[in-house]
């Protein structure tokens, strides 16, 4: 615990620091009036915020690396919106997950069109994986309680795989007959490379007593994979998916990286065609999203939400395409449901099927407001509930599962999964944003908690 208060409290100090290296030519010294009275600056031209990338998330570990955010807010009329976004980040985990990543989003570069392009290389050596269809597959943490008395530890990374993706990503977007109102089209390649844990490189200069047990199935995943055949086998090692995808998005929010008010809908249609390459994993889904902001105090204090689904239509799913919560708008797609950015406490792809829906209520609170150094600031509290729930599961095949290891299939029924907690957000210039977010499980079937520090509200 000493170790993430002390990450906390250096992630703050990070923060702060940035704001010197985002600063325009003008005077630096502090303003005298007091911190809550004081005027918004208007953005012009380049801006940026830079970091070192030192960062916690309960389920990859801890972070480093770099993160870079250009803005360009051109004269500044249309502040805090923005015409152009550049995103760069290079980060590892002490739990072996690397980010290469790289952004850009503007309404601009075409004009009555909005662009938005992502390049990323993600490498994860221990990734969680705990089976599909929610319940029905089992989780004790006590496998991987490597404490002496504990005679069922198994592995500390029992529930983990190893995963490479690669994705490219362009999207478009256009006014369909009203400001409000666009149609959205895109296509995202996948790339996934996926198999059990390589225990030599994670014992790599571990002392003795720190270094995981050799154990011959490989964890969980080797055995759905090399055991049992539960994952079938040209599907074990993953494979490449070409997504397309339109829809339309309806959208009247004030702001977009932290709204006060307004709706943002969309109804996206995804679909793996077997003239793109997917061979016989073709397959097609919908996603149905839909997020409110009230205002309940202006410009300090409001109530959130995100209602979300996604069912497929049609098709072969591959496993390996199981874990992400696909999304039509700007945002990048996520793994699975549980962890920072779907339910937060929960753990990371606890909730893996076919067919989910989901959903975050929110409360927020601006509860300052300032100028340092020519930036503006603000920091918010939040409080929040999240939930989700299988609707339609994966098929598997247990029959080649041994008697004794069918307790890892109870058949239990499938009900919500919720979790609660708050957060922390440091704001500059109203778009890069700094999070804080702690949540708790409500059942233990779901892990224990979570803490998450990163880049920008939920939604």
């Amino acid at each position: 615990m000493k170790r993430k208060t002390l990450l906390l409290v250096l992630t703050v100090c990070l923060f702060l620091s940035s704001l010197a290296t985002a600063q325009t030519s003008d005077s630096l010294s502090l303003p005298s009036d007091t911190l809550n009275k004081k005027k918004e600056k208007i953005k012009k031209g380049w801006s940026f915020g830079a970091v070192p990338a030192i960062a916690y998330d309960s389920d990859i570990g801890f972070k480093y690396g770099a993160v870079v955010n250009f803005y360009d807010y051109g004269d500044g009329t249309i502040y805090p919106d923005y015409k152009h976004s550049l995103y760069f980040e290079w980060s590892n985990t002490t739990k072996n997950s690397g980010i290469n990543q790289f952004t850009y989003d503007s309404k601009y570069l075409i004009p009555g069109i909005r662009v938005s392009t992502e390049a990323s290389y993600l490498t994860e050596r221990a990734m969680d994986f705990y089976g599909y269809n929610g319940y029905e597959a089992y989780y004790n943490n006590i496998y991987e309680d490597d404490s002496p008395s504990n005679d069922d530890y198994i592995s500390r990374q029992y529930y983990r795989q190893e995963r490479k993706l690669l994705r490219l990503r362009a999207d478009f977007q256009g006014r369909f007959f009203t400001n409000h109102s666009r149609w959205l089209a895109g296509i995202t390649h996948y790339t996934v490379r996926s198999d059990t844990i390589d225990v030599v490189r994670l014992n790599k200069n571990k002392d003795p007593e720190e270094m995981l047990p050799e154990t011959i199935d490989g964890g969980l995943y080797g055995q759905y994979a090399y055991l049992w055949n539960v994952i079938p086998v040209d599907q074990v090692n993953g494979g490449s998916t070409t997504l397309l995808k339109g829809g339309l998005v309806f959208d009247t929010r004030d702001n977009e990286p932290n709204p006060m008010k307004g709706i943002w809908t969309e109804a996206v249609f995804f679909w793996a065609p077997v003239f793109l390459g997917n061979g016989d994993y073709s397959f097609a889904k919908i996603s149905l999203v839909h997020r409110q902001y009230l205002t309940l105090i202006t410009d300090r204090l409001s109530f959130v939400y995100r209602l979300g689904y996604q069912g497929k239509l049609w098709g072969t799913m591959p496993s390996y395409m199981l874990p992400f919560v696909l999304n039509g708008g700007f945002s990048m797609d996520r793994d699975g449901l549980g962890g920072a950015k779907t339910i937060r406490g929960i753990q990371r792809n606890r909730i893996v099927g076919e067919d989910f829906l989901y959903g975050n209520l929110e409360l927020r609170w601006k509860f300052l407001k300032t100028v340092i150094l020519k930036q503006n600031i603000y920091l918010a509290l939040s409080t929040f509930t999240d939930f989700g729930l299988i609707t339609g599961k994966y098929e598997i095949n247990t029959s080649n599962v041994p008697s004794e290891y069918l307790s890892l299939f109870p058949d239990d029924e499938e009900k919500l999964h919720i979790s609660y907690g708050a957060g922390l957000h440091i704001a500059l210039n109203q778009n890069f944003v700094v999070a804080f977010d702690y949540g708790l499980v409500a059942d233990a079937r779901d892990g224990k908690s979570g803490l998450y520090i990163g880049l920008n509200w939920l939604f």
